[in-house]
């Protein structure tokens, strides 16, 4: 039976930590592992993310090109293809809004809005809630006898 007190690691497996700055008998004396002269070598040393000793940095180095819109507001999309395979599936359905795809794993970003993109055809009358739709998709629905509801996050 294994008793919890008489449990020890393997031979090896746990080294004794390294204690520099104590003197000449610790076997880290002098410089304490530090090495000689430098700011490496000083109390105090910081040196900045992405310094490269002098040399150019890589964030300075390699080309810029673009622009990212701080205020771009991010939308998970769903066609009305999608709409309409869903609509194959579950025939009983007459009202899709974002709490059921989301629930019925149709819509993997969880907290973001939804918009309704127009590409495919939709056959069957279906009421869409939605935060935002494309006008392709909005004529598309109400083109069929449903009805598009615009929800406001």
């Amino acid at each position: 039976m294994i008793r919890t007190h008489l449990l020890s690691p393997y031979q090896g497996a746990v080294k004794k930590r390294k204690r520099i700055g104590r003197g000449q008998g610790s076997g880290k004396g002098g410089t304490s592992t530090r090495g000689h002269k430098g700011d490496k070598s000083r109390s105090g040393y910081f040196y900045k993310p992405g310094f490269e000793g002098g040399q150019m940095p890589i964030q300075r180095r390699i080309p810029k090109s673009g622009f990212i819109n701080p205020f771009r507001k991010e939308y998970a999309y769903l066609n009305l293809s999608t709409l309409q395979y869903i609509l194959d599936k579950n025939s009983a359905i007459s009202e899709i809004d974002p709490d059921w795809l989301k629930e019925k794993g149709y819509i993997k970003h969880k907290n973001l809005p939804i918009k309704i993109l127009g590409e495919g055809e939709i056959s069957r009358p279906v009421t869409v809630r939605a935060h935002k739709f494309s006008l392709s998709a909005q004529q598309k629905i109400e083109a069929a006898g449903g009805q598009v509801i615009v929800i406001e996050k």
